[in-house]
């Protein structure tokens, strides 16, 4: 089907306005289908997580429009946004979808219902900016009439915020998912731990929150997700088909676990909190058997508050762990999380270890221990810090970001393939893509929008869209396209001078 759909015209044919992620292939038509207050958003399935689809669609719709758009299961009539899942369509996979607009109304069909959810994504793309907007807005609400069939290139497309350096609350970390999720991204990495702060209550160690998370970069408040809080976090983020990755970094980056609990440290005297941002002095103590007591206790409750499949050790930095204590924590760290019903995921320096094919590991730096984490099975998330990593400055004296591992423009966050990326590693390799967030520099909502976008829609292109779309010119025009988008969801993005913004 894909290959039977021309990727849009030139000269006066009709073209789609400019869709982020770029489509696998469509087919725009001439004229448009007006949204009307009359119009229903119809959903043919039983499943709960489609009805859940529409409903999401339905109030992302409701507060520009003023219209009841009310969600049913019926047969469509002329002006409905019809929701079908097509169980049978094996070349969707399970995140693809087709959407087709003519004079009658809107179709979007799907194997799965995640696959429905990112159809309705591109309807809203499909639609005036001032849809997003979150009061009435006098429309009208036209989408152009076409065909597009999609689906992604990489099942991992993520990005990840550090909530240990700066603490940001159950508001900032829903309203990031809702970002996401309008571009595909679908992992939400949350680095929940590290030496400045431990931000995820623990029931059986109470005191990692209670002292552990009382401080953060700069020596400010911090703070912590209650349980509670976080599970309801895990949720919001499943119901738009965003998986929640928790880390708790270990065996290094623990002086907020170390400053909580003495007698994790190996002399007994607890760590003083810590609120610079230098890294690799901190270690637990791997030859008591209280450490591993420790970290069974908290892969268990973690484990326990989130549905998903993996859960994140860090690994990373650990100048201050004996290597070869290092590669015995490991290889028990990663039995204990799969006792826990979970598969282990940490940073490259995993790959000095043995592991199990199971294991996902993530690319920042070095790419020998990348490509040794894949010669022994593993899988690779690509995170590497010169393209991916959103704290970069943009251009040098930048008043955010970091800038060790050099500046990173919108350009440079757009230009690079995941599947060129480590010598050695190819497609097959790779799971997929995510951008780090951290936040060392980031106090503020506004720090966190200036650094994120534009770039990460960048990066959520490089992940869903087929390696011959990626191409600077068209995104450049397309970015420039989505400023009065963001302006609308009120983010305050970068106007990066190498786009021509509109």
């Amino acid at each position: 089907m894909a290959a039977e759909l021309a990727r849009g015209g030139t000269g006066a044919a009709p073209a789609f306005p400019a869709l982020i992620p770029q489509p696998l292939a469509q087919a725009p038509e001439r004229g448009t289908f007006a949204l009307g207050p009359e119009a229903r958003i119809v959903v043919r399935s039983r499943a709960r997580d489609a009805v859940r689809v529409g409903e999401l669609l339905a109030g992302s719709l409701r507060p520009a429009t003023g219209y009841r758009l009310p969600v049913v299961a019926t047969r469509p009539a002329a002006g409905d946004v019809t929701l079908a899942l097509v169980p049978g369509d094996a070349a969707l996979g399970d995140e693809g979808y087709r959407l087709h607009v003519d004079g009658a109304g809107v179709t979007v069909a799907a194997r799965r219902a995640a696959g429905l959810f990112w159809g309705t994504q591109t309807l809203r793309q499909l639609l005036p900016a001032a849809i997003e907007a979150d009061g009435l807005r006098p429309g009208p609400w036209l989408v152009p009439r076409g065909t597009i069939h999609d689906r992604p290139r990489f099942a991992w497309r993520g990005a990840m915020l550090d909530v240990a350096r700066h603490f940001f609350g159950v508001d900032d970390v829903r309203r990031l998912v809702d970002l996401m999720s309008l571009y595909k991204l679908n992992r939400l990495h949350l680095h929940l731990t590290d030496d400045q702060g431990w931000r995820l209550a623990i029931r059986s160690w109470p005191r990692l929150t209670s002292q552990g998370g009382r401080t953060q970069v700069g020596g400010g408040r911090g703070g912590y997700f209650t349980q509670r809080q976080y599970a309801a976090l895990v949720a919001y983020a499943a119901d738009r088909f965003v998986e929640v990755v928790p880390e708790i970094d270990m065996p290094g980056h623990v002086n907020a676990a170390l400053s909580s609990y003495a007698k994790l440290t190996c002399d007994g005297r607890a760590a003083a909190p810590y609120t610079g941002i230098e890294v690799g002095f901190s270690s637990l103590c791997l030859r008591k058997p209280v450490t591993y007591a420790f970290v069974d206790d908290v892969v268990r409750e973690v484990a326990g508050l989130t549905p998903g499949r993996y859960v994140h050790i860090g690994g990373d930095e650990a100048h201050a762990t004996d290597p070869a204590e290092y590669r015995t924590f490991v290889e028990r760290v990663d039995r204990i999380v799969r006792a826990h019903g979970k598969r282990m995921m940490g940073w490259e320096e995993l790959g000095k270890t043995r592991l199990r094919r199971s294991t996902v590991v993530q690319h920042w730096q070095d790419d020998a221990l990348a490509a040794r984490a894949v010669a022994q099975g593993a899988r690779l998330v690509l995170s590497p810090a010169t393209k991916a990593y959103l704290d970069m400055k943009y251009v040098p004296g930048f008043p955010l970001g970091l800038s060790w591992a050099g500046t990173t423009t919108v350009r440079d966050a757009y230009g690079w393939d995941p599947a060129l990326q480590v010598a050695g590693v190819g497609e097959a390799d790779v799971l997929g893509v995510e951008a780090p967030l951290w936040t060392e520099t980031v106090t503020t909502r506004a720090d966190l929008d200036l650094l994120v976008f534009p770039r990460i829609l960048g990066h959520a292109e490089v992940a869903w869209s087929p390696a011959a779309a990626i191409a600077w010119p068209g995104y450049r025009r397309r970015l420039a396209a989505h400023g009065p988008r963001l302006e609308a969801l009120g983010v305050g993005y970068y106007q990066a001078p190498e786009v021509r913004w509109r």
